[in-house]
């Protein structure tokens, strides 16, 4: 039941992590508001962590409904500050920004394939203590053809501050329609720290020496092993509606993490 002297005037969605920081915001908020199904809600509001957000959105994307993230984790880089009796208020005054996912397509030695969307990145990695032999095609134009490393990483802009920015790669504007293509501890060509590239670009990697060298595929929580070759490419029939408070937008984290020392 409604516990606020106002009405309600928005059909909002609960979805809580199971960690007992989120449940404590949860039970909290259920004390003001009435949680409705997803599929009738207005907005989404996610308690949780970013794993936890992500994992939302990839189970609910057929909804098409406006997410609006409580940070009841550590980092919260896609999350909006906790909050009390003023959500509704925050929600109706948010700034929403569209996020399109990368979509990749996973490719076995038996002719199996895998897909998976994923908002922040793609990545392979060397599955033994040997390095990965990797050769890159964008756009279908071979760029690399012969690059040693633990792995490489393609980044959105949401995605360019977290594993992206730890392998050393470029934090991107939100704006700037940009993908980041960044090598996890390159061997050869040493000098090569990877590239920016258009957002429609159309990234291919194919994995030489697999049986020596086998690797492994990752697009958000779904990991493929033993791979041959993979194709990613922003996804042009999948987006985010995320919401976000006024004084706290997705795009000021971005540039201000920029500036971090």
């Amino acid at each position: 039941m409604i516990k606020q002297e106002n009405p309600q005037t928005l059909k909002i969605a609960f979805l809580g992590d199971t960690t007992p920081e989120a449940q404590q915001v949860l039970e909290k908020l259920l004390g003001y508001y009435t949680s409705y199904p997803v599929e009738v809600a207005d907005v989404v509001v996610v308690l949780g962590g970013d794993g936890f957000l992500l994992k939302v959105l990839h189970h609910n994307d057929h909804y098409d409904k406006p997410v609006y993230g409580v940070n009841c984790g550590s980092v919260g880089f896609l999350m909006n500050a906790a909050t009390g009796d003023s959500l509704e208020e925050k929600v109706k005054n948010a700034r929403s920004v569209t996020l399109f996912p990368l979509h990749m397509r996973a490719y076995r030695s038996d002719g199996t394939q895998f897909e998976s969307y994923t908002l922040n990145e793609v990545y392979l990695y060397r599955e033994t203590y040997q390095a990965a032999k990797l050769k890159i095609f964008i756009d279908g134009i071979e760029r690399l053809s012969e690059l040693i490393c633990d792995g490489i990483i393609l980044a959105t802009p949401a995605g360019s501050t977290a594993y992206n920015l730890s392998a050393h790669g470029p934090i991107i504007p939100l704006e700037a329609n940009l993908l980041a293509l960044t090598p996890i501890s390159a061997f050869r060509p040493r000098q090569w720290r990877g590239a920016l590239l258009p957002s429609t670009s159309r990234l291919r990697v194919e994995v030489l020496e697999m049986d020596k060298r086998p690797v492994s595929a990752v697009a958000g929580s779904a990991e493929f092993k033993h791979i041959i070759a993979v194709d990613v490419a922003q996804s042009t029939t999948r987006s985010y509606h995320l919401l976000y408070d006024s004084d706290h937008a997705l795009e000021e984290r971005i540039i201000r993490e920029q500036f971090a020392v």
